[in-house]
């Protein structure tokens, strides 16, 4: 049967540098935000979140992300209304992408909030990607264009690095890409001698 290798981390820690590379050898990989991203572009998912939220986080008939991510980043009552409605059908689309998936020894999922949603529990190994808090906030301002005030708030809404470690079967510490990369193929060398 087809494990599922978890890929989580922070904002900022370098989960998008390594769901790359883990794609470029050949591995299937899963990009769960990425798909939360096109949910919510779904009318029926646009039209529970304007029940959930107001009118007000709507924008041309579509979720206007930032209005949306300044109501539920700063109330986890909230927040968790939001993930109520985009978890399960992130999960159910997940579910059929990995019956496409079978021939593979191992799939990859990538999720930001692996621990938060509760989806590490359906993963057979988990890998957590750790960097320095000022590395990551760098990263993320660079990116993002946003403020280190947001960012934070962000972070204060994750699991912390200590709780992810403690749940996790590998720690990536991305600091340099090269030394990044070879711990990466370490960890694909244990997971198919396994």
């Amino acid at each position: 049967m087809t494990k599922i290798i978890g890929l989580t981390g922070g904002i900022g820690s370098g989960k998008t540098l390594v769901a790359n590379y883990i794609n470029s050898l050949g591995f299937p990989i899963y990009i769960a935000d990425n798909e939360a991203k096109d949910i919510m572009n779904n009318q029926r998912v646009v039209q529970q979140i304007a029940i959930a939220f107001g009118n007000e986080v709507l924008e041309n008939n579509s979720v206007d992300r930032e209005k949306l991510s300044k109501i539920v980043f700063n109330n986890p009552d909230k927040l968790q209304i939001l993930n109520a409605i985009i978890h399960p059908l992130v999960k159910k689309h997940f579910d059929n992408w990995l019956n496409r998936h079978v021939d593979f020894p191992f799939v990859f999922k990538e999720a930001a909030i692996l621990f938060e949603s509760g989806s590490y529990k359906y993963c057979d190994k988990i890998i957590t990607i750790i960097a320095p808090l000022e590395t990551r906030i760098q990263r993320v301002v660079e990116r993002d264009k946003t403020s280190r005030e947001n960012i934070l708030k962000r972070i204060q809404n994750q699991w912390t690095d200590e709780q992810k470690i403690a749940k996790s079967d590998f720690v990536i510490h991305n600091i340099s890409v090269k030394e990044t990369y070879n711990q990466i193929n370490q960890i694909l060398k244990k997971l198919q001698n396994q």
